[in-house]
This record gives C-alpha cells, structure tokens and sequence, in this order.
C-alpha cells in the first residue's frame, strides 16, 4: 500500500470514528424506567343525603258536602206509609208557608236513610241522633246552614251544647234551598249503629233544633232544641209516633196558681 492509499484509509477511518462518537455523543439515555406513579387522590367518602324527614301529619281541611239546589217543597205525603216523620208544632205541613220545623227519615239498605230537613232560622237548621236519652254526648247531627241565602251542609258532634264541625259522617246526595228563612234541605247518610244501647241498631233519640250561623268563619252557635223526642225511635219504622219531650205537662208552678185560682172561686161561692 502506498502513502496515499494509506492516508485515504487514515482518514476514512478517522471519520469514521468521528461519526461513531457524534452519533453516541446525541443519544440520551432514558431515565430509570422506575416512575414514580403520581398519588391519586381518591374522591372523598361521599356522604349520603341524610335521613328524609317525612313531612309531619297533615291535618286534612274538613270536606265539604256539595250541595245542589233543591227545587222542590219538601212534603209530608209519605209520613206514616213508608217515612217516619216527627215535627213541631205536631203534624204541621211543610210544605206550607209558616213556622214549621219538620223531619222525615226514610230507610234505603242497612244503615242507609234519607232524610228530609225543613225549618226556620237565618242561621241553621239541624236534626241530631243521640243513642241515649242524655242528648248531647257526641251526637251524630246533620246541619243545614243559611249561607248567603244558599245551603250550607255539615255534618258535627253535638257534645255538652257545642257543635264541633267534623264533615266526616258519609253522606251523599245533599240538596237545599232558602227562602227568606226557611231552610229545606236532603239528603242520604249512613248511620252509625245504635247495638251499645238497645238490640235495634237503628234506633234513637231524635232531635230538631236551630241556630245561628257566621257564613265568614262557618262557625256554628249553639243549638236551640225545638223537639226532643220523649223516648227512643226506630228510624226504620214508619209507623212510629215521635212525642216532643219538650212539650211537657204543666210546671208545678202552674198547677199551684190554678189551685189557688179555684179555691178563691169556690171561697166566693160559698159566700
């Protein structure tokens, strides 16, 4: 090999060389292939919605009894046939203008009856089932009530004088007018069973009575009595005669100034 071939090789090799260490002097070695994983933060423990609280017993607005109009007189036609009847002053007709407080109690199906309510008031007028002869412990009483010349029903429970509005006696069917003051109204309701007391689940004492009436409020004064009946009555006997307790026999008082009466008379006689 001459001089010339033997520097070309010096320098191909020399370049050569050059080249291997540009080419180690570029590469970059990776980091240690150890990563550290970053820490992953997991989300929190989720805190479920707390415990609902229901909201507390709702007492329900009392319903109220719609009320259609009655277009009608109400009649004692069926009285003693298939309607027990029991009015003041005894057998007045109410279908004739004037003060007449009258009921008539028909039975449909089990504790099932129609009722027919007429009297005077510019308030209410009401009838009321009592299952003793102390009325006025918890009575089922239905009211029909002078509201701006329109009926108002209700039905309440007549404890110690006071009415206490409850409308949750079942009842249906529940027309009414106004004239002037004399209220008619009817309606179907189911009564409560009388067996405490007697064998006849529908017997009571019967009462018809008025008041007065706040149509703002709906607020019921305490009843005035017109008619008690002397004794208990099956609702479901037409047949039966309903007696005012309240029509009683002349007060002592009253049989004493008779007395003295006829004894100054028979005094003067004998003169």
């Amino acid at each position: 090999m001459d001089n010339i071939s033997r520097l070309m090789f010096a320098v191909v090799m020399a370049m050569a060389y050059m080249a291997m260490g540009a080419e180690a002097q570029n590469t970059t070695m990776a980091p240690n292939s150890n990563a550290t994983m970053a820490n992953i933060t997991m989300a929190p423990n989720v805190t479920m919605a707390p415990n609902v609280t229901m909201a507390p017993n709702v007492t329900m607005a009392p319903v109220v009894n719609p009320v259609t109009a009655l277009t009608v007189n109400i009649s004692m036609a069926e009285c003693k046939k298939s309607q027990l009847c029991a009015a003041k002053p005894p057998d007045c007709d109410p279908a004739v203008a004037g003060s007449c407080f009258f009921v008539s109690i028909k039975k449909s199906l089990g504790q099932i009856f129609s009722f027919q309510l007429r009297g005077v008031s510019s308030g209410y007028i009401a009838v009321g089932l009592s299952k003793t002869s102390t009325q006025g412990q918890n009575d089922t009483t239905y009211v029909c009530a002078n509201s701006n010349r329109k009926v108002k029903f209700f039905t309440a429970l007549l404890d110690k004088g006071v009415l206490t509005v409850n409308n949750k006696l079942p009842v249906e069917s529940v027309k009414g007018s106004v004239n002037g003051q004399t209220i008619q109204c009817t309606f179907s309701a189911t009564v409560p069973n009388a067996t405490a007391t007697r064998t006849i689940d529908t017997s009571y004492y019967l009462s018809i009575s008025n008041g007065t009436f706040n149509s703002v409020t709906d607020t019921l004064g305490s009843p005035q009595a017109i008619l008690n009946s002397d004794k208990a009555v099956d609702l479901a006997d037409p047949n039966t005669t309903v007696l005012n307790s309240l029509n009683s026999a002349p007060s002592a008082f009253c049989l004493s100034q008779a007395l003295l009466i006829l004894i100054g008379v028979l005094g003067m006689m004998m003169l």
